[in-house]
């Protein structure tokens, strides 16, 4: 059925355990996964005439969510290994991250986008807005909403 699974996680709890979701859901079908994490660009300081010394470069930056999004997507990658799900992992960097999800999507030829939902609902979901929702208006292809029925424990 789906042969190519885009995952995508924030780092967050529920995006961890929404990517668990995805690879047992590849691993059912036989499907292989790209675990993606979409970080934001970099952004000078506005209003300020002068860059204080201690903000960070943009190499730097790019650097720093580099290995951030490395360790976002391991544990998508080290659950693939356990699972015997084949795994490609990546960083972009975007304004947009539901727009970043879909062109990966469609320039990796993921034929599936799995991805988490908090849930809400009514005024939340209008006020907060979603990338989950901007994903599944703009996504020409399949996208799997994951809903956990019960929220993680804190860490």
């Amino acid at each position: 059925m789906y042969r190519k699974i885009l995952i995508t996680t924030d780092g967050s709890a529920v995006s961890r355990m929404t990517a668990c979701a995805g690879v047992s859901f590849a691993q059912q079908l036989g499907a292989e996964v790209l675990a993606l994490f979409v970080a934001p660009e970099y952004q000078y300081p506005i209003y300020v005439e002068i860059i204080p010394p201690s903000y960070p470069s943009e190499e730097e930056y790019r650097a720093a969510m580099a290995r951030a999004g490395r360790d976002h997507v391991q544990s998508i990658v080290a659950s693939c290994d356990k699972k015997g799900v084949r795994c490609e992992s990546m960083t972009a960097f975007a304004e947009s991250a539901a727009l970043k999800i879909v062109e990966i999507a469609a320039q990796k030829g993921c034929d599936l986008i799995f991805i988490g939902s908090h849930g809400r609902s009514g005024w939340g979901q209008l006020l907060l807005g979603s990338v989950t929702n901007k994903v599944l208006s703009h996504s020409k292809i399949p996208v799997l909403v994951h809903r956990l029925l019960q929220e993680p424990l804190p860490e």
